[in-house]
């Protein structure tokens, strides 16, 4: 599996195609370099460099999509962030027609004891891991369109952000908007999926910082639960800091007629409990049955189509229930 990172590892932060790259999980200070990585076993990872690792994608045939897969706070490559990238990508490989490959995106989480502390501290780091996560995106934008290429890659691109990824996500934009462009992003994704996002629900309009979020893609799906248990912490948490707005993956979009169009209110409640009891937070995978569930195909769909499914369409509202 091909992963990016900006974790520090064990060996010299200078990068080096093909070697061996261990995790150094005791310094959750995100790296100035992103890593291009790929995992060739159970804690086992080499450094491909970011040209070896490019062409891997542009030359992978029947597929048509990529999935960048943003974790959420307090995962750790091994056991969580991996098998979870694995479990994607098998219910991907599933479904008919052309391949989705999901490349997951590793930021530094802590893995201190005590999940207040682990989640502010995890909060600062997503924050910081903007800056170099914004320099590889820009990397790979250049390298696509690269004249010089044999080929040009032509595969869309997709983002699957869950809870603090989505913090990561808006930063990289924000901070790519600032440094390098000056005057908004490009569309440069065919589906933005927020899962159970842990940003402020007014985070997608315009003069907020997830507004580039809107512009950087076709579609936007916003998929929340009010139910959610890890929301109503971070909530507190951000409470303690006179952070007083809802989150965005409790109750969707604080107001539809403010967002841009391209994006779509996704609402979970009546299955995200069952899926991921009792926290109902990480419900994009498996139903209680271990199928791929409801959401998983409805982004599925999004994928194959480029159109997000909708009961609504003039309010652009959906709601997910069990099959």
């Amino acid at each position: 599996m091909l992963f990016l990172t900006n974790r520090e590892p064990k060996q010299s932060i200078k990068s080096k195609k093909g070697r061996k790259f261990d995790f150094d999980l005791r310094i959750n200070a995100p790296s100035n370099s992103v890593f291009c990585c790929e995992r060739t076993g159970e804690g086992k990872y080499e450094e491909l460099g970011a040209f070896e690792w490019f062409k891997r994608i542009r030359e992978l045939k029947n597929c048509s999509n990529i999935l960048f897969y943003i974790h959420g706070f307090s995962n750790l490559p091994e056991p969580d962030i991996f098998p979870r990238a694995e479990q994607l990508q098998a219910m991907f490989d599933g479904k008919p027609g052309d391949k989705v490959l999901v490349i997951p995106i590793i930021w530094p989480c802590d893995n201190d004891i005590g999940i207040v502390k682990d989640y502010w501290d995890d909060q600062t780091s997503a924050d910081m891991s903007a800056y170099s996560l914004y320099r590889a995106l820009d990397f790979f934008l250049k390298w696509r369109h690269e004249e010089t290429q044999d080929e040009l890659c032509l595969k869309r691109i997709n983002i699957l952000a869950h809870s603090m990824g989505n913090r990561v996500f808006r930063e990289s934009l924000a901070a790519w908007e600032k440094y390098s462009l000056k005057s908004g992003v490009p569309m440069i994704f065919r589906n933005v999926f927020l899962v159970a996002a842990d940003i402020v629900n007014e985070s997608l309009e315009p003069h907020h910082r997830g507004r580039f979020i809107a512009q950087s893609a076709r579609n936007v799906s916003v998929y929340y639960a009010s139910d959610d248990l890890a929301l109503r912490a971070s909530k507190a948490s951000n409470l303690k800091n006179a952070i007083a707005s809802r989150r965005l993956g409790h109750s969707g979009p604080e107001d539809m007629r403010k967002v841009p169009s391209n994006v779509f209110a996704i609402d979970c409640d009546d299955i995200n409990t069952a899926y991921d009891f009792p926290s109902g937070h990480s419900y994009f995978l498996t139903d209680k049955d271990g199928k791929p569930g409801a959401i998983f195909e409805h982004m599925f769909e999004s994928i194959d189509t480029g159109r997000v499914p909708l009961d609504d369409i003039p309010n652009r509202r959906h709601r997910i229930r069990d099959k």
